[in-house]
């Protein structure tokens, strides 16, 4: 177990991605939660009442754009777009840290997205009623997750809250 006492020098994701290597040496095969849950993620698509307007889409796009110019090393999962700029990025505090920094009624829009290279085996970005909670005490106009590749949880609960809130849900 050598590999796995290095590996807790680096973080959980190491110690991690140690055990699946000493378990893929085993021939046991780790697969993402996803894979057998199908529930956990949704589809592209609109998933509340309320939806993204033009200007939104475009600060969605500008977001996206980011994401896509991230390096291996960002720790980036999740930031705050508005009016077509970035206004918030998550460092390794974590959602919940980014989220108490803003200012209340921001009107961004909170984009959630693995990192690149991100495992996805053990570590999906994830959402629920408590994002949508922070999503309402901080004014955020809506969510943004990537098809399949994030754990939604309490589904009903969040879609409901969403909407008696006036949240939108996209997922693309």
């Amino acid at each position: 177990m050598p590999s796995v006492i290095k590996a807790a020098k680096l973080g959980d994701a190491a110690i991690i991605k140690s055990i699946i290597k000493i378990l893929n040496n085993e021939n046991i095969k780790v697969v993402s939660s996803i894979s057998f849950n199908l529930e956990l993620a949704l589809k592209t698509g609109n998933y509340s009442k309320l939806r993204p307007n033009n200007i939104d889409i475009k600060s969605i796009n500008k977001g996206i754009n980011y994401f896509n110019k991230l390096n291996n090393l960002d720790h980036v999962q999740a930031m705050i777009v508005k009016d077509g700029k970035v206004i918030a990025k998550e460092d390794n505090k974590g959602t919940q840290k980014m989220l108490s920094k803003l200012k209340k009624k921001s009107g961004g829009i909170l984009i959630k997205f693995p990192k690149k290279k991100q495992d996805l085996r053990m570590d999906l970005p994830t959402v629920g009623l408590n994002t949508f909670r922070d999503c309402k005490k901080f004014g955020l106009k809506g969510i943004v997750l990537k098809s399949r590749k994030n754990i939604f949880l309490n589904r009903v609960e969040c879609i409901n809250f969403a909407n008696k809130n006036r949240i939108f849900i996209k997922v693309v």
